[in-house]
């Protein structure tokens, strides 16, 4: 057996001398292609052509789509808002990463305007937050952490530390003492990563 190798749709995969199609392929001019996009996978029987064969990769096919839970890490702030990498889909990590933007009127169920960024989030904590729509263009998915059970879920001290949360608004770090804002979560158990 090879190793599989990633396919497109209608790629053309090998002579029909060569193999026999297997499931989604199909032949046309004495050649198989391919009729899905997945990995090509060739099983050789014994003194036979090999069944060439593409066979969907499941986890590829999987989005962020509006309403899921996504864990993303916060890659840099500004006033306005936070710029993340969504980096799972409910419990399943994604092979790449989707970029995310948390806006600053969607931290906070209440006293929307008062909220600061900064006070929230900071580059590189990791965050609970949920798809609120699927975007612009520039294909950023728009975030929510309005919920008490969103937001910061891991985040570390200057001094490297990883911080306790302390109030649904501040951590702290165990070495320094020092206390941080943070739009923190309030996590419930089914989110939580082993």
């Amino acid at each position: 057996r090879q190793p599989l190798s990633p396919c497109v749709a209608g790629e053309r995969l090998c002579s029909t001398e060569e193999a026999t199609a297997g499931s989604g392929t199909y032949t046309r001019h004495g050649f198989i292609f391919s009729s899905l996009a997945g990995c090509l996978d060739r099983k050789c029987e014994d003194n036979e052509l090999p069944v060439v064969s593409v066979v969907r990769d499941s986890e590829s096919q999987l989005l962020p789509n509006v309403g899921a839970v996504v864990t993303c890490k916060v890659c840099s702030i500004n006033s306005r808002f936070a710029k993340v990498h969504i980096l799972y889909v409910g419990p399943t990590p994604l092979k790449s990463t989707f970029r995310g933007t948390i806006r600053r009127e969607d931290i906070r169920a209440t006293e929307k305007d008062k909220v600061e960024v900064y006070k929230s989030f900071r580059p590189s904590d990791i965050v609970l937050a949920k798809v609120i729509s699927l975007g612009d263009i520039q294909s950023n998915y728009l975030l929510s952490t309005a919920e008490n059970e969103l937001g910061v879920v891991v985040a570390r001290s200057e001094a490297g530390v990883q911080m306790v949360p302390i109030s649904w608004c501040e951590m702290q770090c165990p070495r320094t003492h020092t206390k941080e804002f943070r739009k923190v979560a309030r996590v419930q158990p089914q989110f939580l990563q082993t």
